[in-house]
């Protein structure tokens, strides 16, 4: 299928949506279970989004969690970035919070992209293009932790803030929980990689939030190496109060 007149952000938005549409239709044939259907959606995820991307943007470079690295992307000034299936092991327990990342980095920054979450009720994407309405805070901030694995900094200034930890599944459905209004911060460390958070990333800057490293310092991507260790999306009223606190524990350490 050739869609020549789309813009990055609508390419973005339908491969990420038809990418999710595969993994549930895999997910409901009911011949996988736990690990095997992980591995089965990424794998035939993946091959959807590259092939795609590769046929409809061929000048540009790609970088996928489940694609083996080409360092021509390094000289590209274009890459997308994609996570076929982030939340793999959500995915496989049949949960919600998982999600379909298309990312695209122009010379390094994140800057457009969308994210599919498949899971929820019909389907939703989240776009860079199409933006949603922020609802009024919580009275105490609530902070998007891991389920099983809380970030220890995240731990320490919701505590320091009063805030009320929520533990959910992949880094995409945490950053689109921001974005969506259901919590106020995302603060994460303890590793990643570029395709975990170039499209989350990509859509909550362009909802106005604010996004960076856990030092404050910007987020880039198309690095030779795409080990991403932190990253903060939170409402920008938050963003100097997280920052300082996050410092604070540094300095004490």
């Amino acid at each position: 299928m050739s869609i020549p007149t789309m813009t990055d952000a609508a390419l973005a938005a339908h491969l990420a949506k038809v990418a999710g549409r595969i993994l549930i239709e895999v997910r409901n044939s009911e011949m996988f279970e736990g690990e095997a259907l992980g591995k089965a959606g990424d794998a035939t995820a993946n091959e959807f989004l590259c092939n795609a991307i590769r046929a409809q943007r061929p000048d540009d470079g790609l970088l996928s969690e489940e694609e083996k690295d080409n360092s021509d992307r390094l000289n590209a000034e274009r890459v997308w970035i994609v996570d076929p299936v982030d939340g793999t092991r959500e995915y496989g327990e049949q949960r919600s919070d998982w999600a379909v990342h298309v990312g695209l980095s122009i010379a390094g920054i994140a800057t457009i992209g969308a994210v599919a979450l498949p899971g929820l009720d019909g389907g939703v994407v989240v776009r860079t293009d199409q933006l949603c309405d922020l609802p009024a805070p919580a009275k105490a901030p609530r902070f998007l932790v891991s389920r099983s694995r809380p970030a220890k900094e995240a731990v320490a200034v919701s505590e320091a803030m009063g805030g009320e930890l929520v533990g959910m599944g992949s880094a995409g459905a945490k950053a689109m929980a921001v974005v969506r209004g259901e919590a106020e911060i995302y603060l994460h460390s303890g590793g990643q990689y570029e395709w975990d958070s170039c499209a989350p990333v990509a859509v909550a800057a362009a909802h106005g939030l604010h996004c960076s490293r856990i030092d404050g310092s910007p987020i880039r991507y198309n690095r030779a190496d795409p080990y991403l260790p932190d990253l903060l999306i939170c409402r920008s009223e938050y963003a100097e109060q997280v920052l300082a606190l996050v410092a604070g524990l540094e300095s004490e350490a």
